[in-house]
């Protein structure tokens, strides 16, 4: 695997309007540690939610665009003012009116195509909604390698948009009463058999290098009390997927869709070597999807040549003191960079606090506003406004 040297790029501030319920937000970041503290419901995960947008084009939490304008506004506004290692200012606006197209611009110049902006900036986001990779389809599976591999690979990325196109026209056919030329079939089996192959080709690369990183983050939260690792299902694995489109077709025409192909991988997760679905306690479960999204960080950081984002948003739930203190270890090391955390524990906060030491910020969030907490001293608890 080739390995580049990260490239730094902080968000220096960011301006928010009407975004869920954060109604006018300004604030100026740490380039270390950012912490947001505040009780559930309050807008902590909404600010996190909104800093990846700024990444991704799009919410973690609600893909409908217009359901994230706030309730009685028109508009949402995001922008956000990065800067580069050298100096070098980025701004990053993202909006949308309602019954009106999105837009998302860098630098006051507007993207003909969103997927262009993916890998701007790197972003790894651990949430509670991690719970759906191990509790979920597969399809939240394969998004997971499709975020991670999409930050670094824009070939990937164009093979995964091309296939799912032509995947879409084959099931038009397929559902379609009337018979349709074979013509029609082959023409968009050969588009998704080329681009698919692509896809598996790069996903397959990808487990094979992200597996021992992610085992050695695990063995270091967990102390090595357990083994984990992963396994990749593909029906593209044994022969051409064209192959396989085609001897699937009758069957995909009783059924209405297309039955095969990278469109059903499957990322097996395991835990020694059975699926953790079946064998994991609530606190390995936990320390898994850490574990497999603080590797997804190591992993962009060595290939995308930038310094991803980290957003860590209520991950110390349903986790040991042991282990909160070993996420903890990492997270205040030298691999992380800007790191953004929610939490409703004061007491999680100031212990990364401590570890981490050096510039921090502190906000606290209340019914969507938002103010700084100053600390006279980590260690001392005191706090005030401001």
């Amino acid at each position: 695997m080739q390995v580049k040297s990260p490239i730094f790029m902080l968000l220096k501030r960011i301006s928010i309007l009407n975004y869920k319920n954060l109604e006018q937000v300004e604030l100026l970041f740490s380039p270390k540690l950012n912490c947001f503290f505040g009780q559930n419901g309050m807008g902590k995960t909404n600010l996190l939610d909104a800093i990846y947008f700024l990444s991704f084009c799009k919410s973690a939490r609600n893909p409908i665009d217009s359901q994230n304008i706030r309730h009685d506004a028109d508009f949402f506004v995001i922008q956000g003012f990065y800067e580069a290692a050298d100096g070098t200012p980025e701004e990053i606006y993202g909006g949308m009116k309602r019954r009106q197209k999105k837009q998302f611009k860098r630098n006051k110049k507007e993207y003909t195509r969103l997927s262009d902006h993916i890998g701007f900036q790197p972003l790894v986001m651990v949430s509670p909604e991690d719970a759906d990779l191990i509790a979920g389809g597969s399809d939240e599976r394969r998004r997971f390698m499709d975020v991670v591999i999409s930050q670094y690979d824009k070939e990937y990325l164009d093979a995964l948009i091309r296939y799912n196109k032509a995947l879409l026209q084959r099931n038009t056919l397929l559902k379609s009463e009337i018979p349709m030329d074979e013509e029609l079939y082959l023409v968009w089996e050969e588009m998704m058999a080329q681009a698919g192959e692509v896809v598996f080709a790069k996903r397959e690369a990808f487990i094979r290098e992200f597996i021992p990183i992610f085992q050695s983050i695990y063995a270091f939260i967990s102390q090595e009390k357990e083994s984990v690792s992963l396994s990749y299902d593909s029906h593209a694995r044994d022969t051409s997927l064209l192959q396989v489109l085609r001897e699937s077709r009758m069957r995909d025409q009783i059924m209405g869709y297309s039955l095969k192909g990278i469109h059903k991988d499957e990322l097996n997760m395991l835990l020694g070597e059975f699926p953790i679905k079946r064998e994991g306690s609530q606190g390995q479960n936990k320390t898994y999807l850490v574990a497999l999204k603080l590797a997804q960080f190591d992993f962009l950081k060595r290939r995308s040549g930038t310094q991803p984002l980290l957003l860590l948003d209520d991950i110390f739930d349903k986790l040991d003191a042991t282990r909160v203190e070993q996420i903890v270890k990492l997270v205040a090391g030298e691999n992380f960079g800007q790191i953004f955390i929610s939490d409703t524990n004061r007491e999680h906060l100031d212990g990364i606090l401590q570890k981490v030491g050096g510039d921090h910020r502190m906000f606290k969030v209340e019914n969507g506003n938002v103010s700084e907490m100053a600390l006279s001293n980590p260690s001392d608890g005191k706090e005030g406004e401001a």
